[in-house]
C-alpha cells in the first residue's frame, strides 16, 4: 500500500479486503509488478482480437523467456530458480490477462521442462533446457489420449524396441502447443511399463493437428498428435521415469500453478465488473449503489480473498517441502470452481455488454471451463479428497 493509499483508505488491489499484500515478501511483490506490467502493456491491448481470431501470439514467447517465466521454478540450465510462491504470483498475473498465456507457461515449464529436469539424463537437460528457458525451443507434453483422459493408465500409445531404437505408435489428444513445438514429451506403454520419450516434432511419422473450432482457450493451441512408426534412438528415453509417477509428478506442478492462475482470472473479472458498476447509470445512479449489486461484489471479493489465501498457504508449504498431493487437489478443485462462479457473476453485472469481447469476464468463464477439465476434473479431485477423508478409494 502506498502512502497515498494509506491516507485515503484505498488499496492498490480493489478486491483486497484483508491487506493480502502484507503477507507477500519484497521479491514476490517486485516480480508480480513486472509480470503485471508485461500483461498490461503487451497482452491486454490485443487479447480480445487474439481470442476472436483463435490466435496464439508466438512472438511473446521470447519475451516470457526474458522475464524468466519459462521453467522459472527449476534450477540451473538457464532457469530462474524462483520459489513456488513467486511462480504462483506470476501465474495469477498471466491468467488475469488470459488463461491461454498461463497455460503456455505451464505446458512449457511445469510439464515439458519439469519432465526433462526431473527424469532426464544430463545430456538431455543440457540439450533442451537452456533453449526452452529462453523461449527459443518450445516443448509439449503428450499424455492424454482420445480414450484415456482421467485414467492415463489406459493409454494405448505403445513404444517397442527395434534394435537400438524405439518405435512409437499411437494418438494423443488435447496436447498444448504440439503443432508449434520443437520437442514432445511422449508417454507410452512399453513391455516394461509406462515410459517417457523426448520426440523431436520433425520426426518422420509425427503429425500434430490443431483442434478446432473451440469455444474456450481460443488464444491458445491444443492439438491431436498422431504417431505412426516414429523412430527415436535409445537416448531419447527419459532414463529415470518409470510408471505413472513420472507424468504425475509433472501434473502436480501444473496443478499447483492453476491454484494461483484461476484466482487471477477471477480477480480480473471482479475488477471489470466493479469498474463498470461504478460508471454505469441505471435509474439515475450507478449500479454499484444498489444493494443487489453490492452483494454480488462482496460475495466475489470474499471468495477471491479466500482463494488467494489458500494459494499462498499451499505455496509456502511447497517451498518448505511439505506440500502433500491431496492438498494440491484442495486448491485446484476449490479455486477453479470459485473462479468460474465469480466470472459468471461478474458477467451479470455487465448486462448485455458482458457478452462482448470488450469485457473480460465471459472470456475468462469460457477459458476456465477448460482449466476445470485439464490436470484433473472436478470429479477426479473430489475422489482424491474423498479417499483422503474416508480412507476408501472410490475410483472404480
Amino acid at each position: 500500500m502506498t502512502d497515498t493509499a494509506s491516507l485515503t483508505g484505498e488499496t492498490l488491489e480493489p478486491a483486497d479486503l484483508i491487506d493480502f499484500d502484507s503477507l507477500l515478501r519484497g521479491e514476490e511483490l517486485v516480480l508480480r509488478s513486472a509480470v503485471r506490467d508485461f500483461v498490461d502493456e503487451q497482452i491486454r491491448p490485443h487479447i480480445a482480437g487474439w481470442y476472436e481470431a483463435a490466435h496464439f501470439p508466438l512472438e511473446i514467447v521470447p519475451e516470457l523467456g526474458k522475464l524468466g517465466l519459462l521453467g522459472m521454478h527449476l534450477h540451473g540450465y538457464g532457469c530462474a530458480g524462483r520459489t513456488a510462491v513467486e511462480y504462483g504470483v506470476a501465474g495469477a498475473e498471466l491468467e488475469a490477462g488470459d488463461s491461454g498465456l498461463r497455460t503456455f507457461v505451464s505446458v512449457q515449464g511445469s510439464l515439458a521442462m519439469s519432465a526433462i529436469a526431473k527424469w532426464g539424463s544430463e545430456e538431455q537437460k543440457t540439450r533442451w533446457l537452456p533453449g526452452m528457458a529462453a523461449g527459443e525451443i518450445i516443448g509439449c507434453f503428450g499424455l492424454t489420449e482420445p480414450t484415456a483422459g482421467s485414467d492415463p493408465s489406459a493409454m494405448k500409445t505403445f513404444a517397442r524396441r527395434d534394435g537400438g531404437d524405439w518405435v512409437l505408435n499411437g494418438t494423443k489428444r488435447w496436447i498444448g502447443l504440439a503443432n508449434v513445438a520443437d520437442v514432445a514429451v511422449i508417454w507410452a506403454q512399453t513391455e516394461e511399463g509406462i515410459r517417457g520419450f523426448l520426440v523431436p516434432t520433425g520426426s518422420r511419422g509425427f503429425t500434430a493437428t490443431p483442434i478446432a473450432p473451440k469455444l474456450s482457450m481460443r488464444a491458445s493451441i491444443q492439438c491431436e498428435i498422431e504417431l505412426t512408426d516414429v523412430r527415436v534412438p535409445a537416448e531419447a528415453r527419459l532414463p529415470d521415469a518409470q510408471g505413472l509417477r513420472g507424468p504425475f509428478s509433472c501434473l502436480n506442478e501444473a496443478r499447483y500453478g492453476i491454484i494461483w492462475g484461476a484466482m487471477g482470472a477471477a480477480r480480473d473479472s471482479f475488477e471489470a465488473a466493479l469498474a463498470y458498476s461504478k460508471a454505469r447509470l441505471q435509474f439515475d445512479k450507478p449500479l454499484a449503489g444498489y444493494q443487489l449489486t453490492q452483494q454480488k461484489l462482496v460475495d466475489m471479493a470474499l471468495e477471491i480473498n479466500k482463494g488467494f489465501l489458500l494459494a499462498l498457504h499451499l505455496g509456502r508449504l511447497k517451498d518448505a517441502g511439505t506440500l502433500q498431493n491431496h492438498q494440491i487437489s484442495v486448491g485446484k478443485l476449490n479455486n477453479v470452481r470459485e473462479a468460474i462462479a465469480i466470472a459468471r457473476e461478474a458477467r451479470t453485472i455487465l448486462g448485455g455488454n458482458g457478452i462482448t469481447l470488450e469485457y473480460s469476464p465471459l472470456r475468462h468463464a469460457n477459458n476456465l471451463e477448460s482449466v476445470r477439465t485439464y490436470e484433473g476434473t472436478d470429479e477426479v479431485h473430489t475422489l482424491i479428497l474423498g479417499q483422503r477423508l474416508t480412507g476408501l478409494p472410490a475410483f472404480r
